[in-house]
């Protein structure tokens, strides 16, 4: 008998409650464009797959390669299996993948190392922050910060980062990846709330960055461009978000599914918007979906729907509300249905503002059921997620779907999007 550890991870970062949280910028531009002249474009893709993953356990992981460097050298290492999520922001990675690349690790403004606690909906992530040089494909974010996780002798995650009975989640056990990339909607992972230049409250600062002695890590503001940072904003080109495509696969799923993650939008001949739907999101990243007579969104409580490629489900609203069947035992985290045929739900997304909109259309079949078939990418794996809409991985299957950053500028068919937006 198999057992299936079935990681009901929805990847969505925990913001501070301020308005454009995460952005602080990202490209002005229009990405850059893909090169000219007698210059040949760079290679603005990387291959994609969603599978088991490192541990051969996670269902609707989504990975990909990066290459990370000392700054500035080409003592450079390429780490595996690192899960792509348009959910959060930055390049976050193992010490154990690094393979001993010898990265300077950055100091607080006092002077003490530098220790960030990442916040997702049930767990987090602890440890020093350094600049490295990544590299996607021909694409190189260069001296950017990043965070690496588990580093044996970094003083312990404080209090303020474990608050609500938080799991750490700092090994290749139980993240099932060797590390995550952050591809969402803004540049920095904290913005302005953090940051001691752009803004941040000395008397009530986010629990995010920590100066950290040997023991007793405290709250700490620090400049906004030591923050952690997506590395697509990076980028000289091709920096103004990303396109990831995904095939379509089988109702009772598939072992493996390969797609592609494009950087930038109409920046070069394979990142044209060639009829995707683009809905403009608030500060927050959220847009509104209309479900069965109701809109569900609320910005002043930053409440709204998101698209995330690091959450394995569509996770929405609860079970009582859909009046279906929630799973029991360790996999309490989906749908269980129950029968034979999936439950199709349908749903209008509209732009943050209310001016566009979409139709979304997804299925919900037995989670247990799903997980006997030996399969690990589905399209019609879901859970709840009391009171809002989170478009995770399974949404991703069949489509292209746009991320677009904050204050980055994108057009298709002579209209200018500005982000943060998503399309599909």
């Amino acid at each position: 008998m198999k057992i299936f550890t079935r990681y009901a991870w929805v990847a969505v970062l925990l913001l501070p409650l301020a308005a454009c949280g995460g952005g602080g910028g990202g490209s002005s531009s229009s990405g850059g464009g893909g090169g000219g002249g007698s210059t040949p474009p760079p290679i603005n893709q990387v291959a994609i797959v969603a599978n088991a993953g490192v541990v051969n356990d996670y269902t609707n992981g989504l990975f990909t390669s990066v290459t990370v460097c000392v700054p500035g050298t080409t003592n450079c290492t390429t780490v595996d299996n690192v899960l792509v999520d348009s959910g959060s922001y930055g390049l976050r990675l193992l010490d154990s993948a690094l393979a001993s690349l010898p990265l300077k690790f950055n100091n607080a403004p006092d002077g003490k190392p530098l220790g960030e606690c990442t916040a997702y909906v049930a767990t987090y992530n602890w440890g020093p922050v350094a600049n490295a040089d990544v590299k996607l494909g021909g694409e190189t974010a260069a001296n950017v910060p990043v965070q690496v996780m588990g580093v044996s002798g970094f003083p312990g995650a404080p209090s303020a980062c474990t608050a609500g009975g938080l799991t750490e989640n700092d090994t290749q056990q139980s993240l099932g990846a060797n590390g995550i990339l952050g591809v969402g909607v803004f540049r920095y992972d904290c913005g302005g709330a953090c940051s001691s230049d752009q803004g941040g409250d000395p008397k009530n600062i986010p629990p995010i960055y920590f100066s950290c002695p040997s023991t007793g890590c405290t709250a700490a503001l620090i400049p906004l461009a030591e923050e952690v940072q997506n590395p697509v904003s990076v980028f000289p080109q091709d920096n103004n978000g990303e396109l990831i495509t995904l095939p379509a696969v089988p109702a009772s799923g598939a072992i493996s599914a390969k797609g592609t993650m494009t950087f930038g939008i109409g920046t070069q001949s394979d990142n044209q918007l060639t009829g995707e739907v683009v809905l403009g999101a608030d500060g927050y990243g959220n847009f509104q979906t209309a479900f069965q007579g109701k809109t569900y969104y609320n910005f002043s409580q930053a409440i709204g729907s998101v698209i995330d490629s690091g959450s394995n489900a569509n996770f929405f609203l609860d079970a009582t509300t859909l009046n279906i069947t929630q799973c029991t035992g360790g996999n309490s985290g989906f749908y269980c249905p129950g029968g034979t045929s999936p439950i199709s739900y349908t749903a209008t997304n509209l732009s943050a503002d209310g001016t566009t909109s979409i139709t979304a259309a997804w299925d919900v079949a037995d989670a247990q059921t799903l997980f006997n078939t030996g399969n690990w990418a589905f399209d019609n794996l879901a859970g709840p997620n009391p009171g809002s809409f989170d478009f995770g991985l399974a949404f991703f299957f069949g489509k292209t779907v746009v991320i677009g950053l904050n204050g980055a500028q994108a057009k298709s068919n002579g209209t200018t999007h500005v982000g943060p937006f998503y399309g599909y």
